[in-house]
This record gives C-alpha cells, sequence and structure tokens, in this order.
C-alpha cells in the first residue's frame, strides 16, 4: 500500500496540501481491488468499512454519469488501452464530488483483460475555487467598466450638453454600429479625454457617435412609415 499511497499532488488554485488524489489496482483474474487510503475518503469511507469492487465504483457514480462509465469499463474490458475520464462522483455521505479518473487497463497475450490501474484526482475544490474566483474577477470588472461607463458618459454629457440618458444612448448606439462592447468603446473615449495629445481623435469619435446615432434614428423613422 506504500506505493499506492505515495502521491504527489497540486492544484494551482488551491494550498498545496488541498489537492486529494486516490489510487486504484484492479486484478481482474482474482477479483480483487485495492485502494489507497486516500479513494476511500473520496469515496466517504475509511479503509475497512467497504470491500472495494467495480459494483461499488459504478454505484458511486453520479446518475447522470454512469452508463457512460459502466460503457468506458465495457469497452476497457474490450481493447484494454489507456483511459481518462472526468465525471461526478456521490460519495457515502451524498455529498457530490467532481473527479479525473485517469489509468491503463492491461490485456494478457490473448487480448483478455488482466488489470486496472490508475488514479483519481478529486477537484471539487479546485472547481470550486476556480468558479469563485472567476465570479468575483467578473464583478470586478463589471465595477470596473461601469464607472469608466459613467465616466464616458459624462464626458459626453459636457461636451454636447446633453442628458446622462441621451450621452448613454450614443454609447450603445455607436456599440451595436461597431460591434465592439459598450465598455471598450467608453474607455477609448475616456482615454482621449484624458490626454490633450487626442483632442482631435476626441473630436473625430465623438462626431462618429452622433453620426451612427442621428443614422440610426433615421432608419427607426423610415421603418415606421
Amino acid at each position: 500500500m506504500s506505493t499506492l499511497d505515495s502521491m504527489f499532488t497540486y492544484s494551482s488554485a488551491l494550498e498545496a496540501t488541498d489537492c486529494t488524489a486516490g489510487a486504484f489496482l484492479t486484478d481482474v483474474v482474482t477479483g480483487v481491488m485495492v485502494w489507497s487510503d486516500a479513494l476511500y475518503r473520496i469515496h466517504g469511507y475509511q479503509r475497512g468499512e467497504v470491500v472495494p469492487t467495480v459494483e461499488l465504483v459504478l454505484a458511486h457514480k453520479h446518475p447522470g454519469d454512469r452508463a457512460k462509465m459502466r460503457e468506458l469499463h465495457t469497452d476497457l474490458a474490450d481493447v484494454g488501452g489507456y483511459f481518462s475520464s472526468y465525471h461526478r462522483l456521490i460519495d457515502a455521505h451524498q455529498r457530490e464530488h467532481r473527479v479525473l479518473t485517469t489509468g491503463e487497463a492491461v490485456l494478457d497475450a490473448n487480448d483478455r483483460l488482466v488489470s486496472i490501474t490508475g488514479t483519481m484526482v478529486d477537484l471539487t475544490s479546485t472547481v470550486r475555487a476556480e468558479t469563485e474566483r472567476a465570479a468575483r474577477d467578473a464583478v470586478a470588472g463589471a465595477v470596473r467598466a461601469r464607472a469608466v461607463i459613467e465616466k464616458a458618459v459624462g464626458i459626453l454629457m459636457g461636451r454636447l450638453s446633453v442628458g446622462a440618458d441621451a450621452a448613454f444612448a450614443l454609447l450603445c448606439v455607436h456599440s451595436n454600429h461597431t460591434n465592439k462592447k459598450l465598455a471598450v468603446i467608453a474607455s477609448q473615449l475616456v482615454g482621449l479625454a484624458e490626454d490633450p495629445r487626442s483632442a482631435a481623435a476626441l473630436t473625430t469619435l465623438v462626431h462618429d457617435l452622433q453620426r451612427h446615432t442621428a443614422h440610426a434614428t433615421a432608419v427607426r423613422r423610415e421603418n415606421a412609415q
């Protein structure tokens, strides 16, 4: 068991000791399946509480993944080879895990399956950490984008003597016309406004905003007739 339990793991989203991975070895000839201690823990057990079997493994697969995992096991028994699977697992405490299993199914000289060895990495914490980080980044990005848009609206209000709604509408129409994100256009406008050397470019951009809005208004009137 020292070989199965001696595993080094790493996840860029977690602390060094927070990435759990287990190993397994199945002797198909004798029917004996051996799990590392970590693999027991991933399934919600302690060593000695259950006897690992193929059916136990499949029983812990998420119902939505179980048929595919059974199909994978059948294919490995037929042709052997390396395998990899990202799927969901329900442990003994009804907690869902996201796991990545990789390994090799070995055939003998008569093309009969003799053993399956592999590892299972519990990616649940990694996926959660990455999702939370992405959500935080998205919120921070939205806040930054909103601040830039509000600043761009203020610049247009000052230059064109229009209200906030009209200034925002100029940005929106230009965004639709150029197929650029609103925040990108706002950032460009703010950047030009803050650079004294870009006065001419700023005037051109503001003129384009007005021109596109006028064109869009004309099209709406024509369609309404």
